[in-house]
């Protein structure tokens, strides 16, 4: 098998995970819950969602009248999820090389059958779900005060949202790990509210750069011979930086 046949199947798992965590990432920044992807992630390396029905508890009340902001409560969870789960590695054989490929992930050795298929069927019925909820969600995400004026149950639809949110990261972990997870979820959006605030655009930029950014690590990781996922979360990196650079140069033309 050449290097490019071997890049075919990581190539299609990567476009599946970008089109369903940057459009997710949409609604983590505007609800922002920046650390809600890590923290699911590593209840998800626990083998548990407790952390669902906390994160809907979390936004009870309305914004002005918070003590505590959720990021707090999330990234709280997120820490000690990471400090359980180096506990038990420590007491299961070869936990250290759990712990890396929970980080790291094992995109390069992808199968189509069943990995992929599997992955491409949830996030359709995924997309499904969240595309005939889509008022709600959307509503509650970016406009959260007109959700309250319309006496909605937030909490029961927080739930619902954070129920598919943590079933598609259960499923993207073991695929990507933990950091290409993030960097899939988060660096597109915030790409895409660097250029605008209109949803149908916001999509289109986060699915165009997470898509940019994963075919160019996937192809210097083929051409250099060096660790695909990694290198795949530098490259957002990348991508990232090249998108503030553009948007000051449009906000300030020569």
């Amino acid at each position: 098998m050449s290097g490019l046949q071997l890049m075919i199947p990581p190539f299609v798992a990567c476009m599946v995970l970008v089109a369903m965590l940057s459009y997710l990432g949409l609604h983590v920044i505007a609800r922002e819950v920046i650390f809600v992807d890590l923290s699911l992630a590593q209840m998800a390396a626990l083998g548990g969602l407790s952390a669902l029905l906390m994160f809907a508890l979390t936004r009870s009340s309305p914004r002005e009248e918070r003590r505590v902001p959720q990021e707090a409560f999330i990234g709280i969870v997120y820490v000690v999820a990471s400090a359980a789960a180096v506990l038990v590695a420590n007491k299961v054989p070869g936990g250290g090389e759990a712990i890396e490929k929970t980080l790291t992930g094992s995109i390069l050795w992808v199968t189509f059958k069943p990995t992929i298929v599997k992955l491409a069927v949830a996030y359709a019925a995924l997309g499904v779900f969240h595309y005939f909820l889509r008022h709600r969600f959307l509503t509650i995400s970016f406009h959260p005060e007109e959700a309250e004026r319309l006496g909605w149950k937030i909490k029961w639809w927080d739930f619902l949202f954070y129920l598919s949110f943590g079933v598609v990261i259960t499923l993207a972990v073991p695929v990507a790990g933990v950091l290409m997870v993030f960097s899939f979820l988060v660096v597109p959006a915030v790409i895409a509210f660097l250029f605008t605030r209109d949803m149908r655009r916001l999509t289109y930029i986060s699915w165009g750069s997470g898509a940019l950014a994963s075919i160019l690590g996937l192809w210097l990781s083929l051409a250099g011979d060096l660790p695909t996922g990694p290198l795949i979360v530098c490259m957002y990196g990348i991508v990232l930086l090249g998108a503030v650079v553009v948007r000051k140069l449009v906000r300030t033309p020569a």
